[in-house]
C-alpha cells in the first residue's frame, strides 16, 4: 500500500516492448512471469491500459486482450470505479473446476474419473487432518456439524454446507495446495448431481457420514477416516467394485521394522 493510501503499483523496468505477431500473448506472458516470479505481488495494481500500451509499444486494444487472458487464468482481477483497475490476485479452485468442466464437455475426462480423483485427494486429506488438526480446527468442525444438524431438522440444509465441510477438512490438513484443489469441489468436482438423485435429496445421510468422518479425525484414526470418506464419496456412484483395489491399498500398512528384518 502506498503512503497516500492507494494500492501499490509497480512495473518500472519489468516490461519490455513486444514486436511479435500475437502481441497480446507476449504481453500476458510477460505479466504472468512477473507475477509468478514475485516481481508483482498479490494486491498490486497494474498501470492503466494507456501506460501499459506505451511500455509494450502496442495499442490499448492489444493490452486489453492480454488483460482478459490474465483474468481468465485467475491471475488478475479487473475492478471498475474510481479505485478500479487490474489487480494481481491468487488463482482459486474455480479456475481448476472450469478447466475440468471444459474437459468433461469435450469428453476428455469422465464422471468416473472425477469420483476417482476426489477419492485420491480426500483420502489423503483426511489422513493429514488426523495428524495435523488443531484444537481450534476441531472446534470449528464441531460448530459446523451442529449447524448442519440444525439445518437438517429445519429441512433447510443446502449443498453449501457440504462444501464448507470439505473446505474445512482441507484447512485441517494445513496444506495450501490441498485447499486450492478442494475449492474446485464447488463446481465440476461436486457430488451434488449424484446426491440430488437420492430419495429425499440425500442430505440427512450426507450429514451422518460427515459426522462419522469427523469422529474418526477427532480420534486420530486415519484408517477409519479413510474408510468413512470412501463410503461417503462412493455412495450412489456404483463404483465400489472398481475402486476396491485402491481402497485396499490405502488401508495397507507397512509392518514394523523388527518384523521386516525377521523375514
Amino acid at each position: 500500500m502506498a503512503a497516500n493510501g492507494e494500492p501499490e503499483r509497480r512495473s518500472d523496468g519489468i516490461f519490455v516492448p513486444v514486436s511479435v505477431a500475437r502481441a497480446s500473448s507476449a504481453i500476458s506472458d510477460q505479466i504472468r512471469a512477473a507475477i509468478v516470479g514475485g516481481k508483482l505481488s498479490e494486491g498490486t495494481r497494474l498501470p492503466p491500459e494507456r501506460e501499459l500500451a506505451e511500455q509494450f509499444g502496442v495499442s490499448r486494444v492489444t493490452v486489453r486482450d492480454a488483460l482478459r487472458a490474465l483474468e481468465a487464468m485467475g491471475l488478475i482481477e479487473v475492478r471498475v470505479g474510481a479505485r478500479g483497475g487490474a489487480f494481481v490476485t491468487v488463482p482459486t479452485g474455480s479456475v481448476v473446476g472450469q478447466t475440468m468442466s471444459d474437459m468433461m464437455i469435450m469428453k476428455a475426462i469422465t464422471p468416473e474419473d472425477v469420483v476417482e480423483a476426489r477419492l485420491v485427494v480426500e483420502l489423503g486429506t483426511v489422513t493429514l487432518a488426523c495428524a495435523r488438526a488443531t484444537d481450534d480446527d476441531l472446534a470449528q468442525m464441531r460448530e459446523l456439524a451442529e449447524d448442519a444438524a440444525r439445518e437438517i431438522a429445519r429441512k433447510t440444509y443446502t449443498r453449501e454446507l457440504s462444501w464448507d465441510f470439505h473446505a474445512l477438512l482441507a484447512r485441517m490438513a494445513h496444506n495450501a495446495a490441498l485447499e486450492g484443489i478442494t475449492s474446485s469441489f464447488r463446481s465440476t468436482l461436486s457430488m451434488h448431481p449424484i446426491r440430488t438423485r437420492e430419495p429425499g435429496g440425500g442430505h440427512p445421510r450426507t450429514v451422518e457420514e460427515h459426522a462419522r468422518i469427523f469422529a474418526a479425525i477427532e480420534a486420530r484414526d486415519g484408517v477409519t477416516a479413510r474408510r468413512e470418506m470412501a463410503r461417503h464419496l462412493l455412495r450412489g456412484t456404483g463404483l465400489e467394485e472398481r475402486e476396491s483395489q485402491l481402497l485396499a491399498l490405502w488401508d495397507a500398512r507397512q509392518p514394523p521394522a523388527s518384523k521386516r528384518r525377521a523375514k
